[in-house]
């Protein structure tokens, strides 16, 4: 439902930031004001309450009357729309032209390209609507106004009257945009000139770029992606038909790199360059063109890894089918390792982002580093990105062999890995911050506790302590993995360093994780249980084990992903009963263990295992998750944070 003073005068980006994002219940900007469904109820007692307040002061006249309401679709023209009641709401166009009157709904995905805002032309007809744009680098004024305060409107007085209920109202920053409601000739010959004065499309542009991202991405991709994201706004494709395009590309390029030959190499490089184009092309669209949903943002986020890791895959069919070579371990050392970091970020940021008092030296002194611009480009490649990470596999696939771009991989994540965690636990040491309920319960929904660790952690109660949790995950973490190394395959001591494993998880998780290092709980869970997977594969010498173990740990990753981003989402962890079925991270891991010592002598037996379990568990997660995502009804997200994935 969207309401427009008919005396406003801005540029049509200004309406679409205030009209059409779907993300937050209510958006205001001066003049125009829109509310999502959840937000209609306190609308109509706003309005209610407004008309009375006339009637009783019997001074309706001496204030405009906002524009008629009516309910805007997410792709909807703000051009080309008539009121229902046929009464025209008119939005001055660029040069004090009337717009056409709000209110008809044409084809789905018309919207002005950002021209003349005179007339909707056709090459503009396809900017979709929905979502949020970065501020503007050359803000000039406050959001939502002009030099003048203008005059008053019954439609600011409506978003002022919903902050009043409690609805949160968006105000999008518009930087050098303009919003006005003129009070006079004067006042709107000037805001005219304002809007004269400023390209509404390049703003639009720019601000389709994230406002932080990676030297790779920012350089070098995204000056020439925001026009192929226009290209695509102005031909009615939506954020998710270019996600599924990049995933189609990086699939093309996975098997291009498992022909095993120098041309299947060097055209996978460029493929998966393609595909990382068009992987920044579906958030810049959704940006450009106002796109946002929570199933957009749950498939960009799941396909980059589905694409990473397919990649990876096809690395090492290729390099088997080259020279006989077998880096399948490789593979499954860099899908761990990247897998650990993302959880490490992850679960800081949980633990952190809601916290009070949450400063410390580290974090100022790593504010002045950003205060100095090279520094922040370092910083920046230093944690290898998406972009930069992508770019190094492209090159080395297409000039070197699958070995050494694994090497190199594994040592440069490696270092990225140590210095992220590093700056974070000193960050945690020094900080005296205090973790809220919500960020104790998001940390022990990223743990995956299954029922054998919650049994321990119910028999074991403790009270609160800074540092138990940490520990005794990463006792039993070294445990299982230390073991499981030493005794080899077939050993029945994994078995019982796994059960000691289950016992020290319990421990971790008997009370809220809310000290200052419990964020580790997670990420020593999830390479604990990859891990013992990993060795138990490299150790067995059983054809097929690594393929398999490299299917089972993917499952179970897609599982603590979908995890992650149900919680960001703001929908909460997958269904207890469903962490429950798959075991948890502690019965998946004496499982595998088991699986290893009771088949060690049969040829192909743990092979089978480890396949039969992937199957099970990709059916389980994918099922549900599939399910939930297609019917959610979560607000619509996207990542702006601009953290390196």
């Amino acid at each position: 439902m969207a309401l427009v003073d008919p005396r406003f005068v801005g540029h049509v980006h200004t309406l679409r930031l205030a009209l059409t994002d779907p993300r937050f219940p209510a958006a205001a900007v001066r003049g125009a004001l829109s509310v999502q469904p959840e937000a209609r109820t306190a609308l109509a007692r706003a309005v209610t309450a407004a008309a009375a307040t006339a009637r009783i002061s019997g001074s309706g006249g001496g204030a405009p009357t906002a524009a008629p309401a009516r309910a805007l679709g997410p792709a909807e023209s703000l051009e080309r729309e008539t009121a229902p009641t046929g009464v025209p709401a008119t939005v001055p166009g660029r040069a004090g032209q009337a717009r056409p009157p709000l209110g008809s709904a044409p084809r789905p995905g018309a919207d002005a390209g950002g021209g003349d805002a005179g007339a909707a032309s056709s090459a503009d007809a396809a900017a979709h609507a929905s979502g949020e744009y970065a501020e503007s680098r050359s803000r000039t004024r406050p959001s939502g106004t002009t030099a003048a305060p203008g005059a008053h409107s019954r439609v600011d007085d409506l978003a002022a009257a919903l902050d009043a209920e409690g609805v949160p109202v968006h105000r999008p920053e518009l930087g050098v945009l303009v919003a006005a409601v003129p009070a006079d000739a004067l006042s709107r010959a000037k805001a005219q000139d304002a809007v004269d004065a400023v390209d509404d499309e390049r703003v639009r542009l720019r601000s389709a770029v994230k406002s932080r991202d990676g030297f790779f991405t920012t350089f070098c991709i995204s000056p020439y992606s925001r026009y192929i994201a226009r290209w695509c706004a102005r031909r009615g494709l939506t954020p998710n038909q270019v996600t599924t395009a990049s995933l189609l590309t990086a699939l093309i390029a996975a098997a291009c790199a498992a022909t095993g030959t120098r041309p299947g190499f060097v055209s996978a490089g460029v493929l998966l360059i393609a595909s990382f184009v068009l992987d920044c092309t579906d958030g810049q669209l959704a940006r450009y063109s106002l796109q946002y949903s929570t199933l957009g943002a749950w498939l960009d986020a799941t396909f980059d890894r589905a694409k990473e890791y397919a990649y990876y895959a096809g690395l090492a069919l290729g390099a088997a089918r080259a020279d006989g070579d077998d880096v399948w371990a490789l593979a499954l050392g860099a899908m761990v390792l990247q897998t650990c970091r993302h959880v490490v970020d992850f679960a800081f940021n949980e633990a952190n982002h809601d916290a009070t008092g949450n400063t410390s030296p580290t974090a100022a002194l790593s504010g002045r580093l950003d205060s100095v611009g090279w520094t922040v480009w370092v910083r920046r490649m230093i944690v290898l990105p998406i972009g930069e990470r992508w770019a190094m596999i492209a090159v080395l696939t297409a000039f070197t062999t699958p070995r050494i771009t694994f090497y190199v991989l594994l040592v440069g994540c490696a270092l990225a890995a140590c210095y992220t965690t590093a700056g974070r636990v000193l960050r945690s040491l020094t900080r005296r911050a205090e973790r809220t309920d919500r960020a104790a319960h998001a940390l022990a929904e990223l743990a995956d506790t299954g029922p054998l660790a919650e049994l321990v952690a119910k028999a074991a109660p403790r009270g609160p302590s800074s540092y138990l949790a940490p520990l005794s995950a990463a006792l039993g973490a070294a445990a299982v993995l230390a073991g499981t190394a030493a005794a080899g395959f077939g050993s029945w001591v994994p078995v019982g360093c796994a059960v000691l494993y289950a016992v020290l998880a319990g421990v971790a998780v008997a009370a809220p994780l809310k000290g200052p290092l419990d964020w580790l709980v997670p990420p020593l869970f999830r390479a604990a249980e990859y891990g013992v997977i990993l060795i138990l594969a490299a150790c067995s010498e059983v054809n097929g084990a690594l393929p398999a173990a490299f299917g089972l740990i993917a499952a179970v990753a897609y599982h603590h992903y979908d995890t992650v981003y149900r919680i960001r989402g703001g929908t909460g962890a997958p269904p207890h009963l469903l962490v429950r079925a798959i075991g948890g991270h502690e019965g998946r891991t004496v499982a595998v263990t088991a699986a290893a010592a009771l088949l060690h002598h049969r040829n192909q037996g743990f092979t089978i295992a480890l396949t039969a379990l992937a199957a099970a568990l990709a059916l389980a997660v994918l099922t549900e998750s599939i399910r939930f995502w297609v019917s959610s009804g979560a607000p619509a997200v996207h990542d702006e944070t601009g953290e390196p994935a």
